[in-house]
């Protein structure tokens, strides 16, 4: 086969193959090589499937046509399964966040090559989309409700099932069937790359081009921009998401009509399915057939869960799914795979137990509660009753108590194990929340204590005091 591609070389360019290099294959079956001649080179691919063949033969004729970036196909043997198409380099996106970031740090280059990508996207979905024959798509014309429970069950029997996470099989299938429903509420008339993230785009002399394509059909907007922001090992930053998320949707609103609430209300569902279908790849390509290196993705799609279980509410029930989600985020089975190196985030509160004490809204139903209503109680004098434990005035009150002092000490040798224990488990949360009466004083001085503690030592956290005025309570710092 690799000499009938030399062929193909030859009879297309009239010169001579005079090296052959095999290319790191994806996750299909295809075989992928650089043929280099005289003065021109291609990337030669051998495929198994010829319909997969056509179709990413099909939609880059369509996409060039377009004027989109995409590599241009110079020589087909259909036949044999067998095409040549230019060759775009070495550099996917992935290769230049890898590059480029630290441990601490993802840098402003890395951030505008997302931007490009992500502009560019609603080209694709909508004009390269308008006129696509969507008769070439493989194995379907469109992301149905077929399409969804294939994905679901993918990952029920290739993840959930290999990595022994407990289900009801019978209320899985029932919350299957409600996130499919509530998923084809959106509008779906748009192309649907599919397989949109980092190793699929390459970078030519630092603008994008794409690739991988062929499973593209017809469907919704929101899953290719959610593919990209919740790729798992690439692990943008979060408020970088949101900073590309914006900026998605300012592309897109220069070729249609753009509602955001209506664009958000089915955005993180489309997250989700994204995600379990990537874990299903990865239980597919890791737990069964080995392939450790796909393993690796694996925390970093569980810090994602655990994320969404946090900041998303999804207007659809659906207990058994998330009950399935709070295992695996609690899982230290599945966070240490590969090495992975994950932020810890220590999440700070402040409240008053008058309201009660407040859930873990991770799902892992853990961490700290300090109950500060034994300590001494500024809030009994009247100089301190307009303050709070963030004033001077008060700060100076409570510090000079050796019950607070002593309170505290104990509190940052009780954290500082957990977050240490947790480093090393590639836990991403831990809360630590303090009460007290009214949520005004000591709950305030000691959270921000500890804060204050913890960011000394490096850990990330986030402050939030549930009492004071809002714009002045959430503050959150690496």
């Amino acid at each position: 086969m690799q000499k009938a591609l030399g062929s193909l070389f030859e009879g297309h360019f009239g010169e001579p193959v005079r090296s052959v290099v095999t290319l790191k294959g994806d996750g299909s079956c295809r075989q992928l090589f650089r043929l280099k001649g005289d003065s021109r080179t291609a990337i030669g691919a051998i495929g198994p499937d010829h319909k997969e063949n056509r179709a990413f033969l099909e939609f880059s004729r369509h996409f060039r046509l377009c004027g989109l970036p995409v590599p241009e196909i110079f020589a087909e043997d259909p036949e044999k399964g067998l095409y040549l198409e230019e060759d775009l380099g070495d550099t996917t996106l992935f290769d230049f966040i890898s590059a480029h970031r630290t441990r601490e740090d993802f840098p402003k280059e890395v951030v505008e090559n997302y931007r490009r990508v992500i502009r560019t996207l609603p080209s694709f979905q909508v004009e390269g989309g308008r006129t696509l024959e969507y008769r070439f798509c493989y194995p379907r014309a469109c992301f149905d409700k077929q399409s969804m429970k294939w994905d679901l069950n993918y990952f029920k029997y290739y993840f959930l099932r290999l990595a022994q996470i407990p289900f009801d099989e019978q209320a899985l299938e029932d919350d299957f069937e409600h996130l499919a429903e509530f998923l084809l509420g959106a509008a779906r008339n748009y192309f649907l790359y599919r397989d949109f993230q980092s190793r699929n785009v390459m970078l030519r002399n630092g603008e994008p081009w794409f690739i991988d394509y062929q499973g593209g059909r017809r469907g919704a907007l929101q899953y290719d921009v959610a593919s990209m922001l919740f790729d798992a090992k690439a692990d943008i930053p979060f408020p970088v998401r949101d900073l590309l998320l914006d900026e998605y949707l300012a592309a897109l609103a220069k070729l249609i009509p753009v509602r955001r609430a209506e664009f958000m209300r089915h955005y993180h569902g489309y997250v989700y399915i994204r995600i379990v279908q990537a874990l299903g790849s990865y239980g597919l390509r890791g737990f069964y057939e080995r392939k450790t290196h796909f393993l690796q993705s694996i925390p970093y799609a569980i810090r994602n869960l655990e994320h969404l279980m946090r900041t998303a509410e999804l207007p659809v029930e659906l207990p058994a799914l998330i009950k399935v989600f709070q295992h695996m985020v609690g899982s230290s089975y599945l966070r240490q795979f590969g090495g992975a190196e994950l932020k810890l985030t220590v999440r700070v509160l402040s409240f008053s137990y008058r309201r009660g004490i407040p859930a873990d809204e991770t799902g892992h139903g853990g961490g700290f509660v300090f109950d500060c209503r034994a300590l001494p109680n500024p809030g009994k004098e009247e100089r301190f009753a307009r303050l709070t434990g963030r004033d001077i005035e008060v700060a100076a009150f409570l510090e000079s108590s050796s019950e607070v002092r002593r309170f505290l000490e104990h509190v940052f040798l009780l954290v500082e194990q957990s977050t240490e224990s947790y480093r090393s488990r590639n836990f991403t949360d831990l809360m630590v929340a303090f009460g007290c009466t009214g949520g005004q004083h000591r709950s305030v001085y000691c959270a921000e204590m500890l804060a204050r503690r913890l960011r000394e030592q490096g850990v990330q956290v986030e402050l939030c005091h549930a009492e004071l005025s809002a714009g002045s309570n959430r503050e959150s710092t690496p």
